[in-house]
């Protein structure tokens, strides 16, 4: 049996793009135990995929806004003292930055991580003990396929499988659809009268609007958006396991480039993906469910085309 830590701390999306990866390394190596070095906020997210045995929270997020407050210093002491306290075989950081190559330093164990060429910051792959070259042109989870098959003996094979069932989460209960309208770059937003007309059409065809947010912002726009949808519900503010039940539970999602989306996709939910600001090429939602993806970079979808998609799904 051999021990083996996987470092992708956040973000949303990213921590999602690495779970085909677990998934895989399960198979491959079933007598393995693994475990997850994460964002305490996406914790609750990793401790649903079946194939991890331990969850590592760290809060590097948090820390920073009071580095050197006392309380934050005997975390970060307390945290360190967690990765330490197993040596592992194998120790994947597939998160490439300084902060994770770092982490990764302080594990014990042979440490495997993108060589210069293939890192998003060059420097952390002097941290590791085996670097690999991946494509920087692949799709986010082709890479950390890749990378995991070197660190781990094996060449990834097939469609990737996220390892979250939709089933085993969905609760039965009334049709509804969850749009998801926030995020961080208001650049990837939609406009909001954009979303009043597809919840206008969503409600016409039996599905109530659901609109879930993260923070006081995101909740005032779902709130404003609500008051102009009479069907439509704003959920409370709950952890990413719940969060991962009421996505599952839904009909349908329509969402902006978000980590919710690709969440959405690892559950094999209908989906209409709408990209804005960026480019779908390389971080577009990837799963076995239908699908559909409409804009790129400064040319987000108009409307119609978003309702056009929807109606393929709830015809």
């Amino acid at each position: 049996m051999s021990d083996i830590l996987f470092i992708k701390t956040s973000s949303l999306g990213d921590v999602i793009h690495h779970m085909p990866a677990v998934t895989e390394a399960r198979l491959r190596r079933p007598d393995a135990t693994f475990a997850w070095l994460v964002e305490e906020a996406f914790a609750p997210l990793v401790r649903l995929h079946p194939a991890v045995d331990a969850v590592l929270p760290v809060a590097w997020r948090r820390w920073r806004k009071s580095l050197y407050a006392p309380a934050t210093l005997g975390e970060i002491v307390t945290s360190l003292r967690a990765i330490r306290a197993r040596r592992y075989d194998e120790i994947v950081d597939s998160q490439g930055l300084l902060r994770s190559a770092v982490m990764a330093r302080f594990a014990r164990g042979r440490r495997h991580g993108y060589d210069r060429a293939s890192i998003r910051e060059p420097f952390a792959s002097m941290f590791y003990d085996v670097r690999h070259r991946v494509g920087r042109t692949l799709h986010a989870v082709d890479r950390n396929r890749i990378l995991t098959g070197h660190a781990l003996g094996y060449a990834p094979a097939g469609a990737p499988d996220f390892g979250l069932d939709r089933a085993r989460f969905a609760v039965p209960g009334p049709r509804y659809a969850v749009l998801l309208h926030a995020t961080a770059r208001p650049e990837k937003q939609w406009p909001e009268q954009n979303w009043i007309a597809l919840g206008d059409a969503l409600t016409r065809k039996g599905l109530e609007p659901v609109l879930p947010w993260g923070t006081p912002e995101e909740r005032a726009r779902s709130e404003r958006l609500a008051r102009a949808l009479p069907h439509a519900r704003v959920p409370e503010r709950a952890p990413l396991d719940a969060v991962a039940r009421l996505i599952a539970g839904a009909h349908l999602v329509v969402g902006v480039d978000t980590g919710l989306l690709h969440l959405a996709a690892a559950l094999a939910v209908p989906l209409v993906a709408i990209f804005a600001a960026s480019s779908p090429a390389l971080t577009r939602p990837v799963g076995k469910g239908p699908m559909t993806v409409l804009g790129a970079r400064g040319e987000p979808p108009t409307v119609d085309a978003v309702r056009a998609a929807v109606e393929e799904f709830t015809h």
